[in-house]
């Protein structure tokens, strides 16, 4: 008897346990969309208060504070066609300064997505519908430092406006 009402308490305990992970694993999954979704209306608010503007990056700040062994943390931008033709853009962004004694193409390879990308086909006048996530990846041997990161943005013509520059701070632990 005192068996079988182990068995059943056991098996309570393993279907909580299920339904626990399942439930914080559905909540991690819907925080990251309402990030996303964050980003996106912030970042239709800059065009919107600026109509001249052709690359917005947020955090408007265009700084960003990451910690060494934190991945998938970077920025969000976003690209605007203000010619009166549809055109095709793209992008790429590197190291240009670093605070520290660091190798610039070392900085180059702390970006784990988004590093540059060709072929973004945007009408007359409009902006990216969803914008680009640039994420790095900081490894534990990185040293503090403070590293300026380059948008370049090019169209058809060549380069597209001025480069937008980007600061990451990297801390320790």
């Amino acid at each position: 008897m005192g068996t079988i009402v182990t068995i059943v308490l056991l098996m309570t305990v393993l279907i909580l346990g299920l339904v626990l992970v399942r439930t914080i694993f559905r909540g991690a999954i819907e925080n990251i969309s309402g990030i996303d979704q964050a980003v996106k209306n912030e970042i239709n608010k800059l065009f919107a208060e600026d109509t001249s503007r052709k690359v917005i990056v947020y955090p408007s700040t265009r700084r960003i504070i990451i910690k060494k062994g934190d991945d998938n943390l970077g920025f969000g931008f976003s690209i605007r066609n203000i010619q009166e033709t549809e055109d095709t853009f793209s992008y790429d962004i590197s190291a240009v300064e670093a605070s520290c004694n660091i190798d610039l193409s070392t900085a180059d390879g702390f970006i784990s997505l988004g590093k540059s990308r060709t072929g973004i086909r945007l009408p007359a006048g409009s902006f990216m519908e969803d914008p680009i996530f640039v994420r790095f990846g900081i490894p534990e041997t990185a040293p503090p430092c403070q590293i300026r990161y380059s948008i370049e943005v090019s169209s058809s013509a060549g380069l597209y406006g001025t480069p937008v520059d980007v600061d990451i701070e990297i801390k320790s632990r």
